[in-house]
């Protein structure tokens, strides 16, 4: 037993088993292997190592983002004449990735709480017992007002009436607002930080360029209308009733070479608000909301309600940068390598079981042995079968 461990034990370390190679003239098995063997080389470089970039780390950016409206708008309604400037036309007014331009409206002015009839066409009675209780839209009084033949409710007077949408908008001019964009990106793995006020990109440059993708594509400075038809929208449309944009600050960097180009990209999807999509059912076309201004008038609270109508901008910033690391490499040449076991079992395949001569392949290919395990003083490490010494 114990020369039977240290038997065991000097075999594993000093002696090394390499697999048995048998060398095969066969045309069609030799182009077969080679072609596998192309297409392997062929995949690491054109899509591991070109394509993919599989010598390269990646990482992702942490972003800020900063926008600024700027723009006078005009309207003249019934007689009325009036300036909107930022104050009035954006929603919220902090500067933030997503927000509305109001482009259209409709205003309830002079509104105080208490009891009036509701619009023509909505709750209709004949009597009384047709105006019992309530619902989520309105809360009735259960009176039926004979004049108008709808039921008396509790709101803010008069009631809203926003069955006709201003056409065209209200505030065209709002084509020739502009937006200022301000972006920051880090790349935490890469320790890198840069901004879409790149190298070239000053006051000088920014007071007098408008945003153009062929000849000013790295000026931040965007008109409305532009940015309406870069998406695919026509701007009067959206303009009526609404609709959403994105605006995507696209950050893909190769940190291989100089940091000064990594520059962004800036490109435009409209997200609804299309008239000729294909869905021409939907229950809601546009994008709108409420807001309400309220005061005082002679010890009185009143309200002044606007139905508004506007284009919603979402700046999505998405980023990708890449630099060159041993380790991925590494993995990539690795993982190249250990597919090109592949055309070693395929060519097997073909030798054992495809071609005429597969039993010939087979007794070369491999050694038979008995299972009987020979004395170890014996002088014969192995006994071959009638099979193998043939």
């Amino acid at each position: 037993m114990k020369r039977q461990i240290t038997n065991a034990l000097a075999d594993f370390f000093f002696e090394y088993e390499t697999p048995r190679q048998v060398l095969v003239r066969n045309s069609k098995v030799g182009v077969v292997c080679r072609l596998i063997q192309l297409g392997v080389v062929a995949y690491i470089i054109g899509w591991v190592f070109i394509y993919e970039k599989g010598y390269q780390s990646t990482d992702t950016a942490v972003s800020s983002v900063f926008t600024k409206m700027k723009g006078v708008g005009y309207t003249s309604v019934n007689g009325y004449e009036r300036i909107w400037d930022v104050a009035d036309y954006v929603f919220p007014p902090q500067g933030d990735a997503s927000f509305v331009v109001m482009t259209n409206y409709i205003v309830t002015e002079g509104q105080t709480l208490g009891k009036c009839p509701e619009l023509k066409g909505h709750n209709s009675c004949s009597s009384d017992a047709d105006c019992e209780g309530g619902n989520l839209k309105r809360q009735m009084t259960g009176v039926c007002v004979n004049t108008t033949k709808t039921c008396e409710v509790l709101a803010w007077c008069p009631v809203e009436d926003d069955k006709i949408i201003p056409d065209p908008p209200l505030l065209m001019s709002a084509e020739n607002y502009t937006l200022f964009i301000k972006n920051s990106v880090t790349f935490p793995l890469f320790d890198v930080t840069r901004s879409n006020l790149v190298d070239g990109v000053d006051n000088a440059y920014i007071n007098k360029c408008y945003h153009d993708p062929e000849t000013d594509p790295l000026c931040p400075i965007f008109r409305l209308g532009d940015i309406v038809r870069l998406s695919g929208f026509d701007f009067e449309t959206i303009a009526r009733v609404g609709g959403a944009i994105g605006i995507v600050v696209d950050w893909t960097c190769n940190f291989d070479v100089a940091v000064k180009h990594c520059i962004p990209k800036y490109n435009f999807h409209g997200l609804y608000g299309n008239p000729e999509e294909t869905d021409k059912t939907k229950a809601s076309v546009g994008y709108n909301f409420r807001y309400a201004r309220h005061y005082f008038e002679d010890k009185v609270q009143k309200r002044t309600l606007l139905k508004v109508f506007g284009i919603r901008l979402d700046i999505i910033v998405q980023s990708l940068a890449r630099k060159f690391d041993v380790i991925p490499t590494l993995m990539a040449i690795g993982s190249g390598v250990g597919i090109f076991g592949v055309a070693t079992v395929v060519c097997d395949l073909m030798l054992l079981y495809l071609l005429p001569k597969r039993e010939f392949y087979k007794n070369m290919k491999f050694k038979h042995t008995n299972s009987h395990v020979p004395d170890p003083d014996s002088e014969a490490g192995s006994v071959e079968t009638e099979a193998s010494k043939k």
